[in-house]
Parts: structure tokens; sequence; C-alpha cells
């Protein structure tokens, strides 16, 4: 009984044909949120990964790295999945590869105003 009321309701008010107008009236919008979201938001983000993991990929010894918990450092040795990071002059620290955030070629760094 009550299926009936709903289905007279849900059929009364629309017109006949009107279906597929309303079906694009309600997803033209959704369909234009993903496709500006992908362009703006994904898209972009993809990319600079990308390129953030091609750095960390080419990295060598005399780099300059920052790592992501604020170590930073010239490279002295890179394996595989470890890069040995000098800190001071006789302190060397053995870091994740993929954990360096900043990876800076040799000589780009600007000295300190001492």
């Amino acid at each position: 009984m009550f299926a009936t009321i709903a289905l007279a309701a849900a059929t009364a008010g629309t017109a006949p044909g009107a279906g597929l107008s309303a079906t694009l009236n309600f997803f033209l919008p959704m369909i234009a949120v993903a496709f500006v979201g992908y362009f703006l938001l994904w898209r972009p983000q993809n990319q600079r990964m990308k390129a953030h993991q091609a750095r960390i990929d080419s990295v060598k010894k005399g780099d300059s790295v920052v790592t992501a918990g604020g170590i930073a450092g010239k490279v002295t040795k890179v394996d595989d999945r470890f890069v040995e990071v000098e800190i001071a002059p006789t302190v060397k620290v053995r870091v994740v590869k993929s954990t360096l955030a900043e990876v800076t070629a040799p000589g780009t760094t600007k000295p300190a105003n001492d």
C-alpha cells in the first residue's frame, strides 16, 4: 500500500519526457566539479610528486639535502635505499632515501652573511 502511494507521488510531479533533462541537470554539475578537481588539484599534485621522486632518485655524492625531520647536510655516500649524510665535520648519519624532503646541487646554496 505504501509503495503504490510513493510511486504515484513520485510520478505525479514529473512531466513525460523530462527524465533525461532532469538527469542531466543533476549529473552535469557533479561531472563539472570532478573535471575541475582533476585539473586544479589532483593532476598538479601528481606532477609535483613525480618531480620530487625524480630529484630523490637522482641524488648523488656532494648534494646538499634536508630530511623530513629537518636535518640538513651534505651527501657522502648513496646506496639503493639509504643515503649517508654528513651533518658536521666528523658526524655522518644514514637516512632512508625516501625521507629526503629537499635536494639541492652543490654550490647552489647562498652563503650565510657572517
